[in-house]
């Protein structure tokens, strides 16, 4: 069963390239590999693509631009293998991933997102460890050691405390992203809402210990970006709201309250307060609003 390695594209093509090679360099020849090039100015992404004759391999480029969640609603129309990914255009895949993760789904039929192991790097490929990841790895994530299943209101409790999930490494039952679409509005937290939505159906996430994904983290992803200015917080606010109307419909009374409160994205502002003192064009406003405000604001 090949999984689809879908790639919607928008970025440096340097960095492209590297995502690219980490997919040839698979233990296992299970994939597919299809690029959608959201209409990225640069052309050179194009021509090298030009160049690879790998039946494995699909490249499409859109004629305009249409963001980010229209290129991940093309690359689920293009999917066609059971499990497929939304794989980052900077991140990087480690040699093992497709292997251990066919191996996983093979063992668990029907399981609906799957989250690997990740290790996180900088701009320059070096692994790192910075304080969010640690929150995420060691102290948010549901408890338990080795492969286990997980769902249900425990998990989108967990979630809503804090989204220790890496997007771009998530592997998902094509079926159930299909049932679940994405939702407009949310597009800097689209991961959560999609996974939340799953969970709510029904959906059961399967975890794996062994690390076999480089998740990228620099400042000039589009999350960093909007993160000083206050944007990200403020459509974080909006979705934690919406999230808490959809757990209360569901009965499900802690996963509520922990979308009214979301600890973990008020700390997180405040823990962007110096660079937002020290920095030019930055202010401490949003972020102390975020991080003191109503649950409902």
């Amino acid at each position: 069963m090949p999984l689809d390695i879908m790639l919607p594209y928008w970025g440096d093509p340097a960095i492209l390239k590297k995502t690219v090679e980490s997919v040839f360099a698979q233990t296992s020849d299970d994939w597919r590999l299809t690029v959608v090039d959201d209409a990225y100015p640069d052309l050179t992404v194009k021509e090298w693509f030009a160049t690879i004759d790998d039946p494995r391999v699909r490249y499409v480029r859109k004629e305009q631009n249409e963001g980010i969640t229209a290129n991940y609603r093309t690359c689920l129309e293009l999917a066609t293998q059971d499990y497929m990914m939304f794989l980052g255009s900077d991140d990087m895949l480690l040699p093992n991933f497709v292997e251990v993760v066919t191996a996983a789904v093979a063992a668990h039929p029907g399981v609906d997102v799957v989250q690997p192991g990740v290790q996180v790097i900088d701009e320059h490929d070096r692994v790192v460890r910075t304080l969010v990841d640690e929150v995420k790895q060691c102290v948010t994530m549901p408890r338990g050691s080795g492969t286990r299943v997980v769902g249900g209101e425990s998990l989108a409790t967990s979630l809503l405390h804090a989204d220790w999930m890496y997007w771009p490494s998530l592997v998902f039952r094509t079926e159930t992203v299909r049932r679940t679409p994405f939702r407009d509005g949310f597009p800097l937290i689209q991961d959560l809402a999609l996974v939340i939505d799953m969970i709510l159906a029904g959906g059961r996430m399967l975890l794996l210990p062994a690390v076999c994904f480089s998740y990228r983290r620099h400042q000039a992803s589009a999350s960093s970006a909007t993160l000083l200015d206050g944007r990200r917080f403020q459509g974080e606010r909006d979705y934690f709201a919406f999230a808490a109307q959809q757990m209360r419909e569901h009965g499900w009374r802690r996963a509520e309250r922990a979308a009214r409160l979301h600890v973990t994205s008020r700390l997180h502002a405040l823990t962007l307060l110096p660079r937002a003192v020290r920095e030019r064009g930055a202010s401490p406003r949003p972020l102390l609003r975020h991080a003191f405000g109503s649950s409902s604001s």
